[in-house]
This record gives structure tokens, C-alpha cells and sequence, in this order.
């Protein structure tokens, strides 16, 4: 049996969430490869400064890849990957932050 599908909009607004439980921000949209017709990576905004730094300073918010994802109902959880993200270098900071 196919698993139901779901509109890409239904994940704007749900609260992401470690899944050793730490919240890292709030899923503000979707970054999609056309050509490939799949979803790459959620924009979180509100993102959380202790996981983050300065690295959202002035900026909207982070893109978290979509294979960091691990499950999506209610809220969205991530790899805990997320919580040891290493300071990056400038020329990086623009796929960190958006």
C-alpha cells in the first residue's frame, strides 16, 4: 500500500524539533530541485540561538538539508547532527544562512 501523500505546504509552520528533543526552529518553507522534483532542504526561521550562534544574526533564518530529516507528523524531527554543527567559514556561511 502507498503511504498517503501530502501536500509540500502542510510542513509551513510546524515546529522542528532534534530527535534527542531540542528545538531548532519553525519550518518557514521548502527548498525544492525542480529538475530533480524533490524536496532538498526546509528554511527554519525563528531558529534557535544556542544551536545556531551568531550565524542567524541579521539573517531570516538556516537551511536544513533534507536528509537531516527523520520524521514529519506533528512537528518535523531531525538528525541530531544538527546540535554539533561545526563554526564555519565565511564563503560557507551563505548556504548556512539565508
Amino acid at each position: 500500500m502507498d503511504a498517503p501523500t501530502q501536500e509540500i505546504t502542510a510542513l509551513v509552520g510546524r515546529e522542528v524539533y532534534s530527535n534527542n528533543g531540542v528545538f531548532v526552529g519553525e519550518v518557514e518553507d521548502v527548498r525544492l530541485d525542480l529538475d530533480g522534483v524533490q524536496v532538498t532542504g526546509i528554511a527554519v526561521h525563528r531558529a534557535n540561538k544556542e544551536l545556531f550562534g551568531d550565524r542567524t544574526a541579521g539573517k531570516n533564518g538556516v537551511i536544513v538539508p533534507y536528509d537531516w530529516v527523520q520524521a514529519v507528523g506533528d512537528v518535523v524531527l531531525v538528525s541530531d547532527v544538527i546540535e554539533r554543527i561545526k563554526p564555519v567559514h565565511e564563503e560557507d556561511e551563505a548556504e548556512v544562512a539565508v
